[in-house]
C-alpha cells in the first residue's frame, strides 16, 4: 500500500494576526474605496441570469436565447447527461467509454450542472473527485508529465477485461481551532492512500493532487471575459502592497501551437471550453477526441491498449460541438434576499475584511462573434480570474505550467447560496474538505490569510452576517 499525505500547516491559529486585520489601514487597502453596492446586484450573469432557485437553478438554458439557440442547449443538453456506453455498440454515437475511466458521463461528475463532493464513506470509490498525477519535471511546452504506469488521472473503474487502477481510500485528520470570541470549530485534513495497485508502484516522485468537479454554469461569460480585463488585475509583484499578487497561467493550445492564458480547472490550465471538456473526456471519461485524439493508456496496461475503440475519435466534432455550446449557453441564478439588512451589512464585512481584493465582483464581457448572448454583458462572478499563493495548508506540492504547488485559481462565488439546494451538499475548495463556506474560508492562508484572521476575529453576530451575504450569491 502506497500512503500519502496532505500536510497542513498552522491552519488553525489561536492569536496572532487579528490586530493587523481590524487596522483601519488595511480594511482601506482591501476595500479600495469600492462600495457596497456594486456587490449586491442581482443579475449576477447580466442577461443571462434567470429566477430559478430549485434543483435545476444551475442548469437553464440563458432567457437570451432565440428559438434555435435554445434547439441547440437541449441539443447539448441531451449529450452531457447521457451516459456512454462501452464500444462496440448498436448506439455507434455513444460508445467508446473508457477502458480505463471515473464517470460513465458529464453529469455523474457536474451533477446539474453543480459541484461535485468527495466520497461519503472511507470504502467508496471517487466519481466526482479525480486525482491527477505529475512528476517534478515539466515535460514539453511546460505541460505536466504524467506518472509513467498510471498516467495523467487515477481511473477506479474500468470496462471488462481491463482491470482498474486501483483503489483509493480517503481519511481525515481533525484540526481543531477557536474563533476570536472563544467559538471552537473543526477543520478536516484528508489523507490518501492507494490500495490494490494493478499496475505496479506509483514513481517515487509522482506528485498528486485531489481535485472536485466544479461548477460549469456561466462558463461561457467567464470564457468571453476579455484577456486584458484578466490582466489588467494581475499583480504578480505585489506592486500595490495590499498583500495580494495574482497572476495568471500560460498553457500551451496545441490549436494554436502557442502558450496562451489560462482560464478553467484548479490551476487555470486549459485556455477555453472545449480543452477543458476535451482534458475531461480524455481522462476521466477514457474518450478520445480531434483536441485528444489518443488513448490514455500507459505502455504497461496492455489490457487498456488492446481495448476495442469507439472510432476516430470517439466524439465525433459534431456532438463535441454540441456540448460545448450548451456550456456556453447555460445561465446563471438570479441574487436572493438583497434588501435583508444582514446582507447589506456582510456585504460590507465582505469588503472590509478583504475578500473582494481575490473574490472581484464585476467584469464586462466583450462582443464575441457568432455568440451575441455572451456578448457585452456586466456580470458578477466574485472571481479575478488569477492564480494566488493559498499557503501549506492547501498545497498540494503539483506544478501545472506556471502554478506552482501552492498556487490556485479564485473560484467563482456566483450560485454558491444554491448548491446544496442543487447538490445536496455543501463541500468546498479543490478536494472537498471544507463541509461549508466557514471552513472553506478558515483555510485559507497565504495571500488569503488577513482575510482568514479578519473573519475568524469578528463577532459571531457578523460572521453570520458575512456567511449571509455569501449565501444570497
Amino acid at each position: 500500500m502506497i500512503r500519502i499525505h496532505e500536510e497542513p500547516a498552522q491552519v488553525a491559529k489561536l492569536v496572532g494576526l487579528a490586530a493587523l486585520c481590524s487596522a483601519m489601514s488595511f480594511l482601506g487597502a482591501c476595500s479600495k474605496g469600492r462600495s457596497t453596492e456594486e456587490l449586491l446586484q442581482p443579475n449576477s450573469g447580466g442577461a443571462m441570469t434567470v429566477s430559478e432557485s430549485s434543483r435545476h437553478a444551475f442548469s437553464r438554458p440563458a432567457t437570451n436565447l432565440t428559438v434555435a439557440q435554445r434547439g441547440e442547449f437541449f441539443i447539448g443538453n441531451a449529450f452531457f447527461n447521457s451516459p456512454w456506453v462501452v464500444a462496440p455498440a448498436s448506439a455507434g454515437a455513444r460508445d467508446g467509454l473508457g477502458p480505463l475511466f471515473n464517470a460513465r458521463s458529464c453529469d455523474q461528475c457536474h451533477n446539474n450542472d453543480g459541484r461535485g463532493q468527495p466520497p461519503l464513506t472511507e470504502d467508496e470509490q471517487p466519481v466526482s473527485l479525480v486525482i491527477q498525477f505529475a512528476t517534478p519535471t515539466p515535460g514539453d511546452n511546460n505541460e505536466p508529465q504524467a506518472d509513467p504506469n498510471y498516467g495523467v488521472n487515477f481511473n477506479p473503474f474500468a470496462i471488462g477485461g481491463v482491470p482498474a487502477e486501483g483503489k483509493l481510500r480517503i481519511r481525515h485528520r481533525e484540526i481543531a481551532g477557536t474563533y476570536g470570541d472563544g467559538t471552537p470549530y473543526t477543520l478536516l485534513a484528508p489523507e490518501y492512500s492507494f490500495e490494490e495497485l494493478a499496475y505496479g508502484e506509483l514513481a517515487a516522485d509522482t506528485k498528486l493532487s485531489p481535485r472536485i468537479a466544479p461548477a460549469v454554469f456561466g462558463s461561457g461569460l467567464l470564457e468571453a471575459i476579455p484577456e486584458a480585463q484578466i490582466m489588467e488585475r494581475s499583480d504578480p509583484d505585489d506592486a500595490d502592497n495590499d498583500g495580494i499578487s495574482g497572476r495568471p497561467n500560460h498553457v500551451w493550445d496545441p490549436l494554436v501551437g502557442r502558450a496562451v492564458l489560462g482560464r478553467f480547472g484548479w490551476k487555470l490550465n486549459q485556455p477555453d471550453i472545449a480543452h477543458q471538456t476535451a482534458a475531461a473526456f480524455s481522462s476521466e471519461i477514457g474518450m478520445t477526441t480531434s483536441i485528444r485524439p489518443t488513448q490514455i493508456c500507459t505502455s504497461v496496461q496492455t489490457a487498456c491498449l488492446a481495448a476495442p475503440s469507439g472510432g476516430e475519435p470517439e466524439i465525433s466534432d459534431e456532438i463535441f460541438e454540441h456540448m460545448v455550446t450548451y456550456q456556453r449557453m447555460l445561465a446563471v441564478p438570479m441574487r436572493r434576499n438583497l434588501d435583508s439588512p444582514e446582507v447589506k451589512r456582510g456585504a460590507k464585512l465582505f469588503l472590509e475584511s478583504g475578500c473582494e481584493s481575490c473574490h472581484r465582483a464585476t467584469f464586462k464581457t466583450g462582443t464575441i462573434k457568432d455568440q451575441p448572448w455572451l456578448s457585452d454583458q456586466t456580470i458578477h462572478p466574485f472571481t479575478d480570474m488569477l492564480l494566488h499563493d493559498m499557503g501549506e495548508g492547501l498545497a498540494d506540492g503539483r506544478a501545472d505550467f506556471a502554478a506552482s504547488g501552492s498556487e490556485w485559481r479564485t473560484q467563482p462565488l456566483w450560485g454558491l447560496g444554491l448548491q446544496k439546494t442543487v447538490n445536496g451538499h455543501t463541500r468546498l475548495l479543490h478536494d472537498g474538505r471544507a463541509r461549508d463556506v466557514s471552513e472553506a474560508i478558515l483555510w485559507h492562508g497565504g495571500e488569503g490569510e488577513r482575510a482568514k484572521e479578519a473573519f475568524r476575529t469578528l463577532s459571531k453576530q457578523d460572521r453570520e452576517a458575512l456567511l449571509r451575504f455569501i449565501d444570497s450569491l
